[in-house]
């Protein structure tokens, strides 16, 4: 599912929005929305996935599932701010546990949201990521 950054992906002028989840179907409407609205979507089934994917070109926005497994979208800001990879960041989850808000705002996460994801509060958080709020 996860693509590297292609010479498209990089030519583009479209906002580059990179989508970490492991559940394909979220990938997969996700990237049909966000392709939907004129932006650049490339999605992966993993945090790992993604950040092989990183040498080649950084996305505008990131928006990463919390609950993952071997790591999760949490641990995966927390590895970007430790290699000073800045990637706005937006937070989904299924799983709203008590404090994980609070957690993933201190990482830096621009915006928080559970599913099902409304698609007015996705875009105003894309919107805020990419500094047009």
């Amino acid at each position: 599912m996860g693509q590297p950054f292609d010479n498209e992906w990089m030519a583009t002028t479209k906002p580059r929005i990179a989508v970490v989840d492991d559940d394909a179907s979220v990938l997969k409407a996700l990237a049909r929305l966000l392709t939907a609205r004129s932006l650049a979507a490339k999605t992966y089934l993993s945090a790992h996935e993604f950040l092989a994917s990183l040498p080649d070109a950084l996305p505008d926005c990131l928006i990463v599932d919390l609950q993952m497994p071997k790591m999760t979208g949490l641990e995966l800001m927390h590895h970007l701010a430790r290699e000073s990879i800045d990637i706005p960041t937006i937070v989904i989850t299924a799983h709203n546990e008590v404090g994980a808000r609070e957690r993933c705002e201190l990482a830096g996460a621009v915006a928080f949201l559970a599913k099902p994801l409304q698609e007015t509060v996705l875009f105003a958080a894309i919107n805020k990521a990419r500094g047009r709020d």
